[in-house]
């Protein structure tokens, strides 16, 4: 499925974005810098009976470039990739794996290049991998981000997505130590 928004490059100028599977090895193995700028984090507090999010404004604002750990192109088992191209250029991507014992869709990576940030491409791309889900037989699509990270989730939850769960080890060990791992789900039965 192909879908064209509009959108602006890097120079302002207008132009088309395609959102589609990827359909070569070059689109497969494409590798986006992941970063993100956020002038909110999201306090945890956690307790026997549960968590609580608090927003906090930084001061200053915190840029976050992902490490480079993961292998191009390398996807799960019956991974699916969606890209966002302009013209011949991959300007964001969503990687998905179903999970069909619980019927959840993986969002298992979303990334959108830093000049093409803020332009709807990544509500593009979510649309298309909550497509996916529904053609799977999902129940839910499910995700994880990192309480840095506000204005993905900021757009996860204005997608309709939910806070269901957290791990406060998970980047334990990792350049992410010292952040908290928060899962989001959205529901689609």
């Amino acid at each position: 499925m192909t879908t064209s928004d509009s959108a602006s490059d890097a120079g302002g100028a207008a132009g088309a974005v395609t959102v589609r599977a990827a359909v070569d090895e070059r689109e497969r193995s494409a590798v986006i810098r992941g970063e993100f700028r956020s002038d909110t984090v999201y306090d945890v507090t956690v307790s026997e009976s549960g968590f609580d999010l608090s927003p906090r404004p930084l001061d200053p604002p915190v840029h976050k470039v992902f490490p480079d750990d993961e292998p191009a192109g390398e996807e799960p088992g019956n991974g699916h990739r969606i890209v966002a191209v302009a013209g011949e250029r991959v300007c964001g991507y969503v990687d998905t794996e179903y999970e069909p014992w619980n019927r959840r869709l993986v969002v298992a990576d979303i990334e959108v290049a830093g000049p093409w940030q803020g332009r709807g491409i990544g509500r593009a791309l979510m649309s298309h991998a909550v497509e996916r889900a529904r053609a799977c037989g999902a129940g839910h699509v499910w995700l994880e981000v990192t309480n840095i990270n506000a204005p993905a989730i900021r757009a996860y939850r204005r997608m309709g997505f939910a806070f269901c769960g957290l791990d406060t080890t998970l980047y334990r060990g990792t350049a992410s130590e010292g952040e908290t791992a928060l899962f989001m789900s959205l529901p689609l039965d």
